[in-house]
């Protein structure tokens, strides 16, 4: 099965910002939705941001203001821009591709710390 390759963490300061990237297993036009999750340590994975077919984009809300999720349809790929980015913004980030077939990428961490 081919996975997303994702790409962009890493360590950065508080109140600075980083761009993930997110290339599709395939046509971007073929799935429902795909989005960014992330999961810190001892906790669960948690939404981040998605967009579903149509266009409609959902932020959580620790994110909104902060965080942007877009795509480039001709790269079949999705970024999520990450602006301000706070200590409690650590964590591995996963992006995801809903279609007939669920995708996860294989995690990039992102660390925000002085």
């Amino acid at each position: 099965q081919v996975q997303p390759v994702e790409s962009g963490g890493g360590l950065v300061q508080p109140g600075g910002s980083l761009r993930l990237s997110c290339a599709a297993p395939g046509s971007i036009f073929s799935f429902y939705a795909m989005g960014w999750y992330r999961q810190a340590p001892g906790k669960q994975r948690e939404l981040v941001a998605r967009i579903i077919k149509g266009g409609r984009i959902i932020y959580t809300d620790s994110v909104k203001g902060r965080f942007t999720i877009s795509r480039d349809n001709a790269k079949n790929t999705v970024y999520l821009e990450m602006n301000s980015l706070k200590p409690e913004d650590t964590a591995v980030y996963y992006c995801n591709f809903e279609g007939n077939s669920n995708f996860w990428g294989q995690g990039t961490q992102v660390t925000v710390s002085s």
